[in-house]
């Protein structure tokens, strides 16, 4: 009987469960918000300072201001990116940095150094907008059909 192997016991649904709450690592989710709202915030205060450079300096209107201002927050953002920089921040402030303009950024010329290597037309090119493509397609087809309903109210006599 000194040969009876002892069988291993598989631990169930449960002891697993258990055995991963005790390792998992606590993330400490107050700093990260707080971290993400400051950075976030600083780069809509940066927005916003462009937008008023803009008003002020170039005269352009509040509400057109706002087109030269993206422009120059994305082409931030590429730069930032390019450099190395973009990627430090967004480890730092996680969701903050994912700010919509700077995020969009981001994401297209993060996938454009990625796929350098593989030439400017099939690598640059054809990945470029992979990630960003369908934002800017659902972008574009939404403001298409708000402007097909805006387009069929006023010919109602509605606006």
């Amino acid at each position: 009987m000194a040969n009876k192997k002892k069988k291993k016991l598989t631990p169930t649904q449960q002891q697993y469960q258990t055995l991963q709450k005790q390792n998992e690592t606590k993330r400490p989710v107050l700093k990260n918000c707080i971290k993400a709202f400051f950075v976030g915030g600083f780069i809509c205060f940066v927005g916003q300072l462009l937008s008023t450079f803009y008003i002020y300096y170039f005269n352009f209107t509040e509400q057109t201001a706002g087109n030269p201002t993206v422009a120059t927050l994305i082409f931030i953002t590429m730069l930032l990116t390019g450099f190395g920089v973009y990627d430090r921040i967004a480890q730092f402030a996680g969701a903050g940095s994912a700010v919509p303009v700077t995020g969009f950024g981001n994401s297209v010329i993060s996938a454009a150094i990625e796929h350098r290597t593989e030439g400017f037309v099939l690598g640059v090119g054809g990945n470029m907008f992979k990630l960003a493509g369908s934002v800017i397609l659902f972008g574009v087809f939404s403001a298409f059909i708000v402007a097909l309903i805006k387009t069929i109210l006023i010919q109602w006599g509605g606006l």
